[in-house]
């Protein structure tokens, strides 16, 4: 910015030259910008094109008065100063330039000592006007901001809360952990004081509870009480409810101050209810409440029919697999049920190794199923009654193989695939198909391997008796750490000893 930019600048308007040109020298002197116009419309002009501080004009001009040029300053800025000068004041004229926002009225003739203190006056009046109207809107903006900035957070904390909503019934297990998560949840979020999952089936006289997370009564009583028939209005329409303040009719406990009751719906078929309260000192339920509960509700269904579907096809693939390890096992009477044994020696075997859940689950399917890939051995083979030949031995054993590649065609089971593929590996490295050994074999395979060899030998085989179960433990321990896990196989004799493995 030039130093001529920094200057004042004054706009002067009258139809007398003579005013103009003593005023324009006088100020001009004084080291402002000085411009001159004869009528509104030519100030008009000026006022367009420059920026100006402060306007003194006369009222009566051709063309445009000087009022009327004052209205059209306002319009234009109204933090620009305009100055009346006349030579003929009228109480008319007064009212008039207060309407028109004019800040003083000078009667001609003017003093230019005079004029000069106006202008300064005027000019001081509107820097600090201006700054003032600046702060105002610095401060509107920033009120503003701050406003823009909670309702940011709120709703950044509003999508974490349904992130962690969607995220908690992503994975989930079983349909058990899916209410048990909902009602948890319920209170971390929506600050219950308790909170209850009810199953709704047209085989219960009422909703019944399955999950609970709460030191309170949920006072639900018969199907008759009051919290009883809510649950079933709640179910028959499929809408959420929310009770603000409890109206203290005994339809709900006196300790309650608010509740809420939420449907899950598959199919848009109501199966179950959260049932949700906050007791009188923890204040009311709001809105976000039921909007944070009704989100739960959507996944937790959500994940409920996943689970179900799931299951469905699982237990469908599983039949139809088992169905043709039972076809193969129907052939020979020797072999009946020894998949089933082999599952229950493992689940049993690994339980008192410490499994989790997961992996017991694991071990009972691949144990009745480790024999599938019999399918593909031939039948004259399969059933031969006396010793195996070179020859047929070796087809005997692509049976692991066979087998691991039949699940593996599913896309599902990897623990499974390898119990079932690795189960005739021993831990001295000599066993089939791969030859790993030790820890190479993965350990649910150890366990089944375990299982499958003592079943073998306490059944009877058309070219022997089965064994007694001390020539069996007596069998086993000559091969401790040569065929089985040393430390696996401790642990299944002790069951043995114990006479668990009946």
């Amino acid at each position: 910015m030039g130093k001529e930019d920094k200057k004042e600048t004054i706009l002067f308007v009258d139809d007398e030259i003579s005013i103009l040109e003593i005023a324009q020298e006088f100020f001009q002197h004084k080291g402002y910008r000085v411009f001159t116009a004869v009528n509104g419309v030519k100030a008009l002009e000026i006022l367009e094109k420059e920026r100006i501080g402060c306007c003194f004009t006369d009222i009566n001009m051709p063309e445009m008065d000087g009022l009327e040029l004052a209205e059209h300053i306002r319009r234009m800025d109204n933090t620009l100063p305009v100055v009346v000068m006349t030579g003929y004041p009228s109480l008319e004229n007064t009212i008039r330039t207060l309407k028109n926002g004019v800040v003083d009225f000078l009667i001609k003739p003017v003093n230019l000592n005079q004029m000069d203190l106006c202008v300064k006056r005027v000019l001081r009046e509107r820097r600090l006007f201006v700054e003032n109207l600046l702060l105002k809107e610095e401060v509107a903006r920033k009120v503003q901001l701050e406003s823009l900035n909670r309702d940011l957070e709120a709703r950044v904390s509003e999508l974490g809360i349904l992130n962690r909503i969607m995220d908690a019934f992503t994975h989930v297990p079983e349909s058990g952990d899916v209410f048990r998560r909902l009602v948890d949840m319920a209170r971390e979020f929506c600050f219950a004081s308790a909170a209850w999952f009810y199953v709704v089936n047209d085989l219960f006289p009422f909703p019944r509870e399955v999950a609970a997370v709460s030191g309170m009564v949920p006072g639900a009583g018969g199907p008759d009480s009051g919290l009883s028939m809510l649950l079933q209005d709640v179910a028959s329409d499929g809408l959420p409810f929310l009770l603000k303040n409890n109206p203290m009719d005994g339809s709900l406990p006196d300790n309650v101050g608010s509740a809420m009751v939420i449907p899950l719906k598959i199919r848009e078929k109501v199966f179950g209810l959260l049932y949700a309260v906050r007791e009188k000192s923890g204040g009311a339920f709001v809105d976000k409440d039921l909007y944070y509960a009704s989100a739960m509700a959507v996944h937790a269904a959500h994940a409920i029919e996943n689970l179900a579907l799931y299951e469905n096809i699982y237990e469908n693939l599983f039949a139809t697999l088992y169905a043709f390890v039972s076809a193969i096992e129907a052939k020979d009477a020797y072999t009946q049920q020894h998949s089933n044994r082999v599952a229950d020696l493992s689940v049993l075997l690994g339980r008192e190794l410490g499994l989790d859940a997961e992996s017991l689950d694991v071990l009972l399917f691949a144990g009745r199923l480790h024999d599938i890939g019999k399918i593909g051995v031939r039948d004259e083979v399969l059933l031969k009654p006396g010793r195996l030949n070179d020859a047929e031995y070796e087809a005997i054993k692509e049976h692991p193989v066979i087998g691991a590649g039949i699940v593996s065609k599913l896309g599902l089971w990897n623990r499974e695939q390898e119990i079932i593929l690795y189960h005739h590996e021993r831990y001295d490295g000599t066993g089939y198909p791969k030859g790993l050994s030790g820890k190479e074999i993965p350990f649910l395979a150890r366990i089944l391997s375990v299982a499958d060899a003592y079943d073998a030998m306490a059944s009877d085989r058309a070219y022997r008796r089965r064994m007694a179960e001390k020539d069996i433990f007596s069998v086993m321990q000559e091969v401790r750490g040569k065929q089985f896990d040393p430390e696996i196989l401790d642990v299944f004799l002790r069951l043995g000893q114990d006479g668990r493995l009946a």
